[in-house]
């Protein structure tokens, strides 16, 4: 059955989902995530920031702090002159406001092709200098939140920066000359190729040669190294595999399947998803994200699975042979919860097939191509959609084309009828 009690950590998520998605509605992304509309806009009143992108509304406006119902209409007593010079110097107030706003807007509106490449704040720094000279320093600076000194003493090194720019770029040519004979090179092996006979003058740092490849898109082949999830645990107690590579079940909540898998980010590091699914419906029961894979990750998906059934006990879990899984920790938790461990054969990744092509197709649908999430916010926040809306609205091939929501309550029609 569908999970009736959301926590507090799904409700922020599901109003992050809704106020970071551009042009989203509240009926769409409520939609995704299985829920009703007015629940989402009841959770997005209460928890969000105004700050939605969606396209059926933008922040809520406010009133100013310091108008009041009365405050042009004045007491009373108040004489015809008196509220006309009152009213008069508003006028001058707000106008000289919208000056300000409208000079801003279009020193925003200039500054936006500045942003989104190179260095943000090298990026500010160079707008307020090819824009000094139609708007005051002062203002420009204000607007991209940058501090004058900060900029005046940026510009004051503007000639040894063309230097360096210019000695960086021949660095460059000469890597790439080395290229040309190897282009699988790397920036140890460039350095060594360059300083080779190369006069102590002429000898470059590999920190230098780093940086001016990775500034000049010059990079040698290489193979991402596989990440290893699945580490055997010598003093592991055997455990039968209960499943046999048959992923059925006679009915929900019977059988899971349960793995770790890595999400690689831009900056070289991983986050890990400990997934949950159920044999019956491949419905996704639980899951959990964190910066690690110790046996805890797989406690979370546990619990997480159990929440949303309510009661595991009796279940089969069947995963692989990693450490995480055959810990003492990870049985003990098997033995509260009630449920039954299961295993496959060490290095048979046919023996939890179901969870490998699960996790397949999870880093297929939302990498789409790439190699990585280009940080941690962006793989958590794509993470908690795509895995709400594999539940309620994604098709498989498996539930003869329904979401496994869908299947799982055909399922419990069917027992009712037959009842």
């Amino acid at each position: 059955m569908a999970r009736k009690h959301y926590t507090d950590g799904f409700r922020r998520q599901a109003v992050d989902v809704y106020e970071s998605t551009e042009g989203a509605t509240l009926s769409g992304i409520a939609g995704d995530l299985g829920l009703a509309r007015g629940t989402l806009a009841a959770w997005v009143a209460a928890l969000g920031r105004g700050t939605t992108t969606a396209a059926t509304g933008s922040a809520p406006a406010t009133r100013s702090s310091g108008a009041s119902p009365s405050a042009d209409t004045g007491g009373r007593g108040e004489s015809q002159a008196a509220r006309l010079v009152r009213l008069e110097a508003r006028v001058r107030e707000l106008e000289a406001e919208t000056t300000k706003l409208n000079t801003e807007r279009e020193i925003l509106r200039s500054a936006a092709k500045y942003f989104g490449r190179r260095d943000e704040l090298v990026s500010r720094f160079q707008f307020v200098a090819d824009h000094r000279h139609a708007f005051e320093v002062k203002r420009l600076c204000q607007t991209v939140e940058i501090s004058r000194s900060s900029f005046y003493a940026w510009d004051k090194a503007a000639d040894a920066r063309a230097q360096r720019a210019a000695a960086d770029a021949a660095l460059a040519e000469r890597v790439r000359a080395v290229h040309k004979q190897d282009r699988a090179y790397g920036a140890p092996r460039v350095t060594a190729e360059l300083n080779d006979g190369a006069a102590s003058d002429d000898r470059v740092n590999h920190k230098r040669v780093a940086r001016v490849m990775r500034e000049h898109n010059l990079a040698g082949i290489r193979l991402r190294r596989r990440v290893r999830t699945t580490i055997p645990e010598p003093s592991q107690a055997k455990v039968e595999d209960l499943l046999k590579r048959d992923f059925t079940a006679p009915a929900p909540n019977v059988t899971y399947v349960g793995d770790i898998t890595y999400l690689p980010l831009a900056c070289g590091k991983n986050l890990y998803l400990a997934t949950v699914i159920d044999c019956y419906s491949r419905r996704l029961a639980g899951w959990a994200i964190a910066d690690h894979m110790r046996t805890d990750l797989i406690a979370a998906a546990l619990s997480d699975a159990l929440a949303t059934r309510g009661s595991l006990t009796g279940a089969v879990v069947h995963a692989d042979h990693g450490a995480q899984y055959t810990s003492r920790q990870y049985a003990e938790l098997c033995r509260e919860l009630g449920v039954t461990p299961s295993m496959g054969a060490v290095g048979s990744s046919a023996d939890n097939a179901l969870a490998e092509s699960f996790n397949a197709t999870l880093k297929r649908e939302l990498l789409q191509g790439a190699a990585t999430w280009p940080d941690e916010l962006s793989c958590r926040r794509d993470l908690f959609r795509w895995a709400t809306r594999y539940n309620t609205r994604r098709r498989h091939s498996w539930c003869n084309q329904q979401a496994p929501n869908t299947y799982e309550a055909q399922h419990v029609a069917t027992l009712a009828n037959a009842a």
